[in-house]
């Protein structure tokens, strides 16, 4: 029961993000945002769908039901960086690569400490979500498939945000 009230929470968690985010890209391209590393964005959808699959079907295969008190209150308290983020964001936070031209960059919250705070978020998510319910190997697998997509994504996303340095 717990299991099912956490993945179900985690998957409207997603959806609503990512109706914030076609939210927020519609005003971007209208504030005449790029939109940089399409390429890549199919295969980061496809991780973090095949990552709740993953949890689903090792708990179904694996879990004897147990779960861990304290990594399920520390991803929550997790959550609320993750507020912190969408937060100083506002309009900005994207599941896509955006860029205003001549926009200035967001120095405030996390961004005050951290280049990419909401990656080193995502990062503990992925470890943090499956170990609440000792599913191993979906955190083992996508911690290292996150770490590769990561690698990519913010390379692309340091030659956008250094465009403006360039030229």
């Amino acid at each position: 029961m717990a299991f099912t009230l956490f993945i179900s929470f985690i998957i409207l968690l997603r959806v609503a993000e990512l109706i914030y985010s076609k939210n927020n890209e519609k005003w971007l391209l209208k504030m005449g945002a790029i939109e940089y590393g399409k390429e890549h964005y199919p295969f980061m959808i496809l991780l973090h769908v095949s990552f709740l699959c993953s949890l689903v079907l090792e708990y179904m295969l694996r879990s004897d039901g147990t779960y861990s008190n304290f990594i399920l209150v520390s991803y929550f308290l997790l959550l609320a960086c993750k507020f912190w983020v969408l937060y100083s964001l506002g309009k900005f936070w994207n599941t896509k690569i955006f860029r205003i031209p001549n926009g200035s960059l967001i120095a405030t919250g996390l961004y005050k400490f951290i280049k990419h705070p909401n990656y080193v978020i995502v990062v503990c998510e992925i470890v943090l979500i499956p170990l609440a319910f000792h599913l191993y190997y979906t955190a083992l697998l996508f911690s290292i498939l996150n770490l590769v997509m990561l690698y990519v994504r913010i390379n692309e996303e340091n030659k956008v945000l250094n465009v403006e340095a360039i030229h």
